[in-house]
């Protein structure tokens, strides 16, 4: 069990590694790109920025899961999950907390499962709080103006 705990652990560390750099990577370049003064976007690109910050953290999203997917199949037994398929779909359902419960790992397995799904949820929850900032300098409307 111990080393299903410390392959968690760095599954996890390993995520949010991928979540700092994607979103400090993201920001930075919608400052450089987008801002005016005060860090707050152009009005007329806000959507432009919303919509794009949504696809960038769902693609951070997909790369988590595909990490743990592969971790799936590197560790576990191949009739848990015979596919890279099955991996990722199991791997997505688990770090959505969604889990259908139409796959299940080994009962030597299944505390992996639980700790993604905290993973998940915590960089879900980052995800949301990231989006909610760049909402917030998008919805900015400098003093003086009419729009």
């Amino acid at each position: 069990m111990l080393m299903l705990v410390i392959t968690a652990f760095v599954l996890t560390a390993i995520t949010i590694f991928i979540h700092g750099v994607g979103t400090t990577a993201w920001i930075r370049y919608l400052l450089a790109t987008y801002s005016v003064d005060g860090g707050h976007f152009r009005p007329v690109k806000s959507v432009r920025v919303v919509i794009l910050t949504a696809f960038v953290l769902i693609t951070l999203h997909l790369l988590e899961i595909l990490v743990w997917a592969l971790a799936y199949m590197a560790v576990l037994p191949t009739d848990d999950l015979p596919s890279l398929e099955a991996s990722l779909y199991f791997s997505a359902v688990t770090f959505t907390t969604l889990g259908y419960g139409d796959i299940t790992l080994s009962s030597d397995w299944r505390l992996l499962s639980g700790l993604e799904a905290i993973a998940g949820i915590l960089l879900i929850g980052w995800s949301t709080a990231f989006l909610f900032a760049v909402l917030q300098r998008a919805w900015h409307i400098p003093a003086g103006t009419n729009n």
